[in-house]
């Protein structure tokens, strides 16, 4: 076995290390043939363009017919092996009935025939096949050996098909006719047309040099003047923003000033200095160990970090080296910034009313960049790892922000398509103002509660333009995430004042501080081998008691007055979670009353449903309780064991799997049975067909971000109760996920309401 395997890891090593994809299959076919002592070796590639096998290496057959012959998708013993996603091995291939000749090839010579599918996230992407003259099955060992060495090398395959290098070994034609598509996940929702403008950095700072100061005070200056040069540059950012953020989303910029603290980085430089370093290459040390402290944290959140500490250090670097910077880039109407990594600073920097989208390839769904993009309405996609960014400069692109996807040079009809989406997106969105006003009521008098989620104050005056009628989940998170430091106790309740101010007298519901799993503190940093299963949520907030203690003591005092408070508590899974939670609620109840000397009443309470734990001990909670809401993310997560950021089981996660579904049905029935309200917030509640679902169960209310209370509100006020409860019964008596939601939707199509879920679709 020890020979094999060193075999097979050489084979893996010296394809990835080939200058290209057609080397990497030369190396592949060639090496394989010798490894296993065949007579011939070759990779058939699926053709997205054509749907066809395509013959793109051959050691062994006619060299004219590589790239020149192809196979029908279910085309002889290569199309076999492709539709069963299974080996074929075969001692007398011309004797199978899914035999195909290929004129050509010199394969008529060949008797034995062993074919392995090359799979990648379960998409077949070729087939590779070894043949000999000898009548004879290839045995076990060389089964197993081809199929371990195709699972390796699919990888070097998609990744291939990723950035287009397939394509242009297929090209007979222009480039331009070529559309490439890649996949991350999205930051912004929407859909922008246009050209990528590549982002670069202000300077490079990996390539400044040591070099001996000779006049220490003389680069003490000089950085002195280039810190002054940045300190004015984001307080002008700042200023441009004003009319376009709020104060929390411009949090980066005061961030940014209180990093150039003589205090704090400049000092640090100025020590470097004097040390015998010039200006420079002191910056590009104290970044590189600030860098390399964020790595050390590995944690998604603080990688964001890492990104603004390396954006001030190159425009620190760009002021000492005398560049003369562009006041305002020149872009094209239509443009989409795309780069290895795009700051806030870099963003806002821009003419943005010419910024139509942003892609890059690293990034996270809840960066500060991304927050401000989702504010400022621009469709963002990040995470983009195949995007071969310093190619694609001027290049027609389609961002579609909804799938995270992005269309590289896109044919005519598929831009002709998505111009005619994002018109029928407009039309469909104008004829929804019908609904802003009308009360969430089925034609059969069934009543229930549309909230909003926020967590920024840009979310409240779109969610009251959109007729919410109160705060389903505030995520209190968010203030947090874009300060250096927990807020105070007066920070947090001016910033909860104006949330309950802005819907009063209707209900505002604040969760309690959700951080941990994805959601870290760059200033206080959690490490877990699994956090999605670890210290989050009210476990950290209980274990930290001061720290609860001073959001709760904020939230009431925010609520004075006003009365429309609700608290929310995040990630219970037992019921002395919730009582020691409301020992400590009641205990700042009495502190606050005391402080003010004023009636303080009970705020409500109430606990999320996230992990299946508590869908079992739902009554004894309830009980405890003033309200349920269901967070249906985490509990489909959970229900599942499905990490959906992980693109590898993220076509698993699906809220129309039966367990989830009937999860939620036996939270309703239990809660309802104790006498207490519940609710649901996460993507089912906006999502019109999990929507008419949830209705049907008899939730109470739904909670779901701005953009989507429109097309709740009108798939309530058009789908009759009795007729959902119908669908519901029909639906739970389902074992297959994907079953379920056809049947949602072939109701939407019927009701004409499927454009809610896929515009342009009738």
């Amino acid at each position: 076995m020890l020979p094999m395997l060193e075999k097979l890891r050489k084979i893996v090593q010296d394809v990835d290390s080939a200058p290209n994809f057609a080397a990497a299959l030369t190396t592949m076919v060639a090496s394989v043939r010798d490894t296993m002592g065949t007579e011939v070796c070759s990779v058939y590639l699926v053709d997205d363009k054509s749907n066809r096998y395509i013959l793109m290496a051959s050691a062994g057959l006619n060299e004219d017919a590589v790239g020149n012959v192809s196979l029908a998708l279910n085309e002889g013993l290569v199309g076999l092996c492709g539709a069963r996603e299974e080996p074929i091995n075969l001692d007398d291939a011309s004797a199978h009935p899914k035999y195909h000749y290929l004129p050509g090839t010199g394969e008529e010579q060949y008797n034995s025939f062993l074919g392995v599918p090359i799979m990648h996230r379960r998409k077949v992407l070729g087939v590779l096949v070894v043949q000999q003259r000898d009548k004879r099955k290839f045995d076990e060992s060389e089964e197993a050996f081809l199929v371990t060495l195709s699972a390796q090398l699919s990888g070097v395959v998609a990744h291939a098909k990723a950035i287009g290098a397939f394509e242009s070994l297929r090209a007979s034609s222009p480039r331009s006719n070529m559309t490439r598509l890649f996949q991350g996940i999205s930051g912004a929702t929407g859909i922008a047309l246009g050209r990528a403008i590549v982002m670069y950095p202000p300077a490079d700072i990996d390539s400044v040099p040591d070099r001996v100061a000779e006049d220490p005070d003389a680069e003490i200056e000089q950085l002195h003047k280039a810190i002054d040069a940045v300190r004015n540059d984001m307080r002008q950012l700042d200023a441009k923003m004003q009319g376009s953020l709020l104060a929390e989303e411009r949090a980066l910029f005061d961030a940014y000033l209180r990093m150039l603290d003589d205090k704090a980085l400049v000092a640090e430089i100025e020590d470097r200095i004097r040390g015998g370093n010039w200006a420079q290459g002191a910056l590009r040390e104290v970044i590189e160990t600030h860098m390399q402290a964020f790595a050390a944290m590995d944690d998604a959140y603080l990688r964001e970090r890492m990104a603004d500490v390396r954006d001030l250090g190159l425009r620190i670097l760009a002021h000492l080296q005398q560049q003369e910077e562009e006041v305002v880039r020149e872009l094209p109407e239509h443009s989409i910034l795309i780069g290895e990594e795009i700051t806030t600073a870099m963003l806002v920097e821009m003419p943005l009313e010419r910024v139509a989208g942003i892609v890059t390839v690293l990034g996270a769904a809840n960066s500060h960049m991304a927050i401000v993009a989702r504010a400022l309405g621009i469709p963002t996609v990040l995470g983009v790892a195949d995007l071969p960014v310093t190619s694609l400069d001027d290049t027609e692109m389609i961002v579609d922000a909804y799938q995270g996807r992005i269309y590289v040079q896109p044919s005519r009809q598929l831009r002709s398509r998505y111009k005619e989406i994002i018109k029928e997106e407009q039309q469909l969105v104008a004829g929804l103002e019908a609904y802003r006003d009308v009360p969430a009521e089925t034609p059969d008098g069934h009543r229930l509660a549309l909230y909003v989620n926020t967590g920024l104050m840009a979310d409240v005056a779109r969610a009251k333009d959109r007729g919410a009628e109160g705060v389903g989940l505030y995520r209190t998170e968010i203030p947090f995430m874009l300060r250096e430091r927990f807020p105070g106790e007066e920070e947090q309740r001016a910033i909860y004042r104006q949330q309950l101010e802005a819907f009063a007298p209707r209900p505002v519901t604040m969760r309690t501080l959700d951080i941990g799993g994805d959601k870290d503190l760059p200033y206080f940093p959690i490490k877990e081998e699994n956090p999605a299963l670890g210290w989050r949520g009210i476990r950290i907030t209980l274990d930290h008691p001061e720290i609860f203690m001073v959001q709760i003591r904020a939230m009431l005092k925010a609520n004075i007055g006003l009365d429309n408070l609700q608290i929310m508590l995040p990630m219970i899974s037992s019921v002395f979670e919730v009582e020691e939670a409301l020992h400590l609620i009641h205990r700042a109840v009495m502190e606050v009353q005391e402080e003010e000397g004023v009636p303080l009443p009970m705020p409500r309470i109430g606990v999320m449903v996230e992990v299946p734990a508590t869908v079992l001990q739902i009554a004894d909670i309830a009980a405890l309780v003033d309200f349920i809401s269901v967070g249906s993310n985490d509990l489909t997560q959970y229900m599942l064991a499905v990490d959906r950021n992980n693109s590898r089981v993220a076509d698993i996660y699906t809220p129309y799997h039966p367990a989830v579904l009937r999860a939620l049905q036996m939270v309703v029935s239990e809660v309802h049975r104790i006498g207490k309200p519940v609710g649901i917030c996460g993507e089912m509640a906006g999502d019109p067909g999990t929507a008419m679902l949830l209705m049907a169960m008899g939730f109470d209310s739904l909670s779901m971000s701005a953009s989507n209370l429109l097309k709740i509100r009108k798939i309530i006020c058009k789908v009759p109760y009795l007729q959902a409860r119908g669908l519901l019964e029909q639906v739970m008596q389902v074992d297959n996920a994907a079953v379920i939601r056809s049947l949602v939707e072939f109701e939407l199509e019927d009701l004409g309401l499927i454009d809610l879920i896929r515009p342009g679709k009738k």
